[in-house]
């Protein structure tokens, strides 16, 4: 069977079942616990293998080897990069996960909607996570005009959101919001105890624009959310990345010029871990046509890259992007490393290897994938067109065999299928 084909088989599963997933009918829990997921030998470019996720659970995230995955019905996890899924729990609203994340303890952080999930014990048990308001408040979400569209309170696009601070692991990561799922306030969220407290780390303020009025993306009537004491709005969070360097987090936000002022931001904090306390402070607000309007940061030996998804009038400031962070305002001391020539809020550096993606509604490609082996000084674009016209965004670091997972959406935010890409080493054989 083709690649082309594969991924339409796949395709069409998720549509028959209503899920972005392949559930095997075998015994209640959807699965039997040594099923191997399928091995087909991957698809290849000069620069890498790439493949379909294999029939078995939906991969919603990985770290090293494991991987988290869910069925309808059924959170599973595996210990072996997807061959086999021994842990699961039954999970009603397993077809609304938004987000989930593997911390290197083991525990496994899962949120549908405006619900925030920990288990500690490998899915043996979960729990829901009442966040935290920075006075020590409980957070409650808002009460939804429609109950079907709660807001994504915890979905995000990077696949990385946790990293090692002053000796232990520390997750941040920002909400992508007010596109699907309802209305939502947009928050940066923190956890320094392995995901058994989550609190609030900065929240923005409330949006005229994107009002709870029941509808998927929110409109400019309905209930308002967010802060009301802060001035800096935005549509929701592009991007949360740590620099150990300044031990800084730099954040930045979409999407429009709206009246009021820009939605466009970039953020830098510093977190006082003695005080558990947090200082922001703005450090760019600018037009949608712009390198601000942007995702995907990332920093390598102290410096700063980004990629530019910049849209609206012609010509567009867009490209992939490098200076010291110090230099971010002026942008005069920037590099261009590359200009894919479409707009893209997706990439990930690893191993020297610089992995981004094209908006497939904005790009000729069907499913552009742009890719640099040595950080930057060669550049590749590939069309990987048996996919379909998909977006791929959600990039996790390389699993223990190698492999980066993103996920491949519809449009540019519907879940739709998952695919995994191997870089390739200077005079490698094939993939395994």
């Amino acid at each position: 069977m083709t690649l082309q084909q594969r991924a339409a088989s796949i395709r069409a599963g998720y549509l028959i079942l209503g899920i972005a997933g392949v559930i095997l009918a075998r015994g209640p829990a959807g699965l039997p616990a040594e099923q191997s997921a399928s091995r087909a030998a991957p698809s290849s470019t000069e620069h890498f293998w790439y493949k379909p996720q294999p029939p078995g659970p939906y991969i919603d995230s990985q770290r090293n080897n494991k991987a988290f995955g869910y069925t309808r019905g059924t959170i599973l996890l595996s210990e072996d990069n997807g061959r086999t899924w021994p842990h699961r729990a039954e999970f009603a609203d397993a077809q609304r996960i938004t987000f989930s994340h593997i911390l290197n303890n083991g525990n496994v952080v899962f949120a549908t909607g405006s619900k925030l999930y920990l288990s500690t014990d490998r899915l043996k048990s979960f729990r829901q996570i009442t966040v935290k308001a920075p006075d020590g408040s409980d957070y409650i979400p808002h009460a939804p005009k429609n109950p079907e569209n709660p807001g994504w309170y915890f979905h995000t696009l990077p696949g990385v959101v946790s990293w090692e601070v002053g000796g232990k692991e520390m997750m941040v990561w920002g909400n992508y919001c007010n596109v699907l799922g309802g209305a939502a306030p947009v928050n940066i969220y923190y956890s320094t105890d392995g995901g058994q407290t989550v609190k609030i780390a900065y929240a923005f303020g409330q949006n005229p624009h994107f009002r709870d009025n029941g509808s998927p993306g929110g409109g400019s009537t309905g209930t308002l959310l967010g802060d009301p004491a802060n001035p800096v709005r935005c549509r929701h969070v592009h991007t949360v990345a740590y620099n150990p360097a300044e031990n800084a987090f730099y954040a930045c936000t979409g999407d429009h010029d709206q009246p009021e002022g820009y939605e466009c931001h970039w953020l830098r904090g510093v977190y006082d871990a003695a005080a558990d306390r947090w200082q922001w402070k703005v450090l760019v607000s600018a037009p949608m046509n712009s390198r601000y309007k942007s995702g995907g940061i990332n920093f390598v030996d102290g410096k700063l890259y980004w990629i530019s998804d910049a849209n609206g009038p012609t010509p567009h400031d867009r490209g992939v992007f490098r200076c010291d962070p110090a230099d971010l305002p002026d942008p005069q001391r920037h590099t261009m490393l590359f200009n894919p020539g479409v707009e893209s809020g997706n990439m990930i550096i690893q191993d020297g290897v610089i992995l981004a993606s094209h908006c497939a509604p904005a790009s000729p490609m069907a499913t552009g994938i742009i890719v640099s082996p040595d950080l930057g000084k060669t550049w590749a674009q590939y069309d990987l067109k048996e996919f379909g016209r998909r977006s791929p965004t959600r990039f996790h670091e390389k699993n223990g065999e190698g492999w980066f997972r993103l996920d491949l959406r519809a449009g540019w935010i519907e879940r739709a299928e998952v695919m995994f890409l191997k870089p390739k080493a200077p005079g490698s054989g094939a993939g395994k």
